[in-house]
């Protein structure tokens, strides 16, 4: 499985898209029941999981119901997300930025699927933002325009012939979701990332302090789940948070993520490193040659402003 295989349909900064086959091998050789993702975003783990066969059924769900309602959409009615986004697509071009705004606009009345991903493809480098209302309020990109029908009408069919009858798309806190899991489980969270959800400079919907991801996961691990958690990490010399209490009993682990296309952007070379906890059922089958955070690592994390 390459991540160039992983079917591609909501275009979204962070997506673990590439990552997905490098998570995904920590997980080994086993299956399970189901696979849950609680903070699914571009739902990039849930689609290379159902293309390997991790799991018999699969859970998407995001607290940003508009996300969800897409999902739901695009496994159900590929055909139907595929032809809305082609209509707002098309009438783009007389006013391009002019018509991303009037969007915009509407999405905050009428947040329709498609609007949605419309949105979502042409927002500048694919990075929603949200202001404190949480209204969806990112630029456009002026150097494209979005993603072509065509590859999203593909994109939706491929994600329907994953997923359809045998998944769950739930628009619901990420508590709620985890309360379903049961012995034999396995969650992927990536919630908010503290250095990016805080501030100004929101790129998720609504943020989470670290006090209640590691609440919610205390709760999670009474079961017999595998779990693996990615949460935040580190930029160059650069750490944007603590890391998860020791007491859940999580192993940390580091997986290079590339080049930062940020500092690229202003003009520094800097390599991005993904931040993995694994725990549960998983603490059986540790991967090798990762390096874990033991104690005495954790007084260089500093929290940035």
């Amino acid at each position: 499985m390459t991540a160039g295989s992983i079917p591609h349909l909501v275009p979204y900064q962070g997506s673990k898209r590439q990552l997905a086959p490098a998570i995904l091998a920590m997980v080994g050789a086993r299956r399970f029941e189901r696979m849950i993702e609680p903070f699914c975003g571009s739902a990039a783990m849930t689609l290379a999981a159902a293309q390997r066969d991790l799991a018999d059924h699969f859970v998407l769900a995001d607290g940003y119901a508009p996300l969800a309602a897409l999902w739901r959409l695009a496994i159900d009615e590929p055909e139907t997300l595929a032809a809305r986004y082609e209509t707002i697509w098309r009438a783009q071009h007389g006013d391009p930025a002019g018509h991303y705004r009037a969007e915009r606009g509407l999405f905050h009345d009428d947040p329709e699927p498609a609007r949605l991903l419309y949105l979502l493809a042409r927002a500048v480098k694919n990075a929603p933002r949200w202001g404190r209302d949480r209204r969806f309020n990112q630029s456009p990109d002026h150097r494209r325009s979005g993603v072509r029908p065509e590859k999203v009408a593909a994109a939706a069919r491929q994600v329907s012939s994953l997923l359809r009858g045998r998944s769950d798309v739930l628009g619901a806190d990420f508590r709620d979701v985890l309360a379903t899991a049961r012995d034999g489980d396995f969650v992927y969270l990536d919630p908010p990332y503290v250095g990016t959800s805080q501030g100004r400079d929101r790129r998720y919907a609504a943020g989470l302090r670290a006090e209640e991801v590691e609440a919610a996961l205390g709760d999670l691990l009474r079961h017999r789940v595998a779990v693996v958690v990615s949460y935040d990490g580190r930029t160059g010399d650069r750490v944007y948070a603590p890391p998860l209490a020791p007491s859940l009993g999580l192993r940390h682990h580091e997986l290079p993520a590339g080049r930062s296309s940020q500092a690229t952007l202003l003009g520094r070379s800097e390599l991005t490193v993904e931040s993995l906890y694994l725990g549960g059922a998983l603490l059986q089958d540790v991967v090798a040659g990762t390096r874990d955070l033991d104690a005495g690592a954790r007084g260089q994390y500093r929290t940035l402003s």
